[in-house]
């Protein structure tokens, strides 16, 4: 998913306590967090009443739903004609019924290849509850426990700190508070490495304060995925299949990318282009498969819902354990600080976002989206067994987010309170944008020291997170090859020992800076490539 955390404006941080997106946070623990149980509800010790109410009285009555439910033809397709997104997928259940399966618009743009409830989709950071779900099955049956260590399934994982190492929990990176910076790993995938090189390297990121900060990492989720699987003695791939897809009857869920593709009926990634949606890249996550790399259908999605709200329970079967899914569904990390005295928090749970309403009803949503061209949302109210889900093959512009919190805005009001699709959609083009550079590469200052000859710096350089760097000189430009595929990027000359390229894949960020240091001989004995020094490790030193 590309860095729809990164907010801080109000209007996103309420966004975020909506369950909408996920949100840049930090929090405390107490001083014993290391030995306390991690994740557990505390003790009732007041005599007062738990507030809000575990179980607060319903609110939505069934005609309220259906007539909910009998808006939302009008409501995609509103949203659809405003932003011109090719093709979209909506399934809604209530007590345990499938009240709404639609496809709309096509697969593929240009084409006429409709959209159905079988159409395959790929999730995007919707993996995560998926994940958390096939994770509570095998903590149900004693393969392994939320506050399992991972290195106790994994004994080769590390992080930079040995303390943190020893005891950080899946239910830790489930809830993103182990202390590794904001998408580590991500550059990696960016850059082709696979899942084992890169989960390997997460031992250089450097470290904040354990349970003590929220930071989204698609990686450190992935690892705590991969670890259960480790537990049980399969893959994750093969885990999520033994599960859940395969007892529940999710036909076309696969979390392999092999099987996307290989989907003839399926969602084609989009990206938008002014007014023009195009066809344009292929996305393979399987690196973070946990994390990112799930794909299912509108269909086979309501029945995981079902099962989300019948607290593990499929058509009379006890597929999930009940306490090990009511983990994932509990404030595990303080996600989205409230911005006033009155305002409420959002927190995060495992694989969810947690927040409650008015009424004191729990909520739980999640985003998922690719910058190369999908974006999803999920959104539940475990206590009305209400649960919508949208799907898309356009890159984030807030439309599956804005379908469901009309849906659920008009199920509890009669109709939206605000127009979602205007309140959410700049917040998620902002924030997909990403953090570009200070420097405005495509402006080079009006008089430009000259660079040096090539051979001051063609040569191999190297590093331990990002691998071996090559300069070379081709065609009287440099190019900058990086990466297990070799990716070349040329490099156009700024200022002085300082050259740009064009940054590529799923954290894309326009152009970013090169810059050489050149030593006393006369040839570059360091090279710091700006975008991806975001905590310190963009640094690759001469080694030829």
């Amino acid at each position: 998913m590309p860095r729809l955390d990164r907010f801080c404006s109000p209007s996103v941080r309420a966004a975020a306590a909506l369950g909408l997106v996920a949100a840049l946070a930090v929090g405390c623990t107490g001083a014993d967090a290391d030995t306390a149980p991690v994740g557990r509800a505390a003790r009732q010790t007041s005599p007062l009443p738990t507030v809000p109410p575990a179980q607060p009285p319903s609110q939505i009555s069934r005609a309220d739903v259906d007539a909910a439910v009998g808006k939302l033809d009008d409501v995609v397709r509103d949203f659809m004609r405003r932003t011109g997104v090719p093709g979209v997928a909506v399934g809604v259940v209530h007590d345990d019924e499938v009240l709404y399966l639609k496809g709309f618009g096509v697969r593929k743009a240009g084409t006429k290849d409709p959209v159905g409830a079988d159409t395959v989709f790929q999730l995007a950071s919707v993996s995560k509850p998926i994940a958390s779900t096939v994770v509570a099955a095998a903590v149900g049956e004693k393969t392994i426990g939320w506050d399992d260590p991972v290195v106790k399934h994994d004994p080769g994982f590390a992080l930079k700190d040995p303390w943190v190492s020893r005891r950080v929990t899946l239910a830790d990176l489930f809830s993103h508070r182990s202390g590794l910076p904001d998408h580590a790993g991500d550059l990696l995938e960016d850059l082709g490495y696979d899942r084992s090189y890169i989960l390997n390297r997460l031992r250089y990121q450097p470290l904040a304060p354990f349970r003590a900060e929220y930071a989204y990492t698609n990686f450190g989720l992935t690892e705590a995925g991969v670890a259960a699987a480790r537990a049980a003695g399969t893959s994750w791939e093969e885990l999520s299949a033994e599960k859940l897809y395969r007892p529940l009857g999710m036909d076309s869920t696969s979390s392999s990318f092999a099987d996307y593709e290989k989907a003839k009926n399926k969602a084609t990634l989009h990206v938008q282009s002014g007014d023009t949606w195009r066809a344009e890249y292929v996305r393979d996550a399987d690196a973070q498969s946990p994390a990112g790399g799930a794909s299912s259908t509108a269909r086979d999605m309501t029945k995981w819902m079902r099962l989300q709200l019948g607290d593990g329970k499929f058509e009379g079967r006890q597929v999930v354990d009940a306490d090990a899914l009511a983990q994932t569904h509990l404030p595990h990390m303080l996600n989205a600080p409230p911005q006033s005295p009155a305002g409420r928090s959002g927190f995060y749970g495992l694989g969810w976002n947690v927040s409650y309403d008015d009424q004191g009803r729990l909520k739980l949503g999640h985003s998922g989206g690719f910058a190369l061209g999908a974006a999803t949302h999920v959104a539940l109210l475990p206590s009305e067994k209400l649960g919508i889900v949208a799907l898309t093959n356009g890159q984030p512009v807030g439309v599956p987010e804005a379908i469901t919190a009309t849906f659920l805005d008009t199920a509890q009001t009669g109709g939206p309170t605000v127009d979602w699709l205007t309140f959410l959609g700049p917040i998620i083009k902002q924030t997909l944008a990403g953090e570009r550079s200070p420097v405005d590469y495509s402006k080079p200052p009006a008089s430009p020291a000259p660079a040096k000859a090539d051979s001051a710096y063609t040569g191999t350089y190297a590093n331990g997170y990002y691998g071996p760097m090559t300069v070379s000189a081709q065609g009287g430009e440099l190019t900058m090859q990086l990466g297990p595929k070799k990716q070349r990027f040329a490099l156009r000359h700024y200022d002085g020992d300082t050259f740009s390229y064009r940054t590529t894949g799923e954290n894309a960020v326009g152009l970013s800076g090169v810059t050489f240091t050149v030593g006393s001989g006369g040839r570059a004995t360091k090279v710091r490539v700006e975008n991806l020094d975001t905590t310190g490790l963009g640094t690759f030193a001469r080694n030829d």
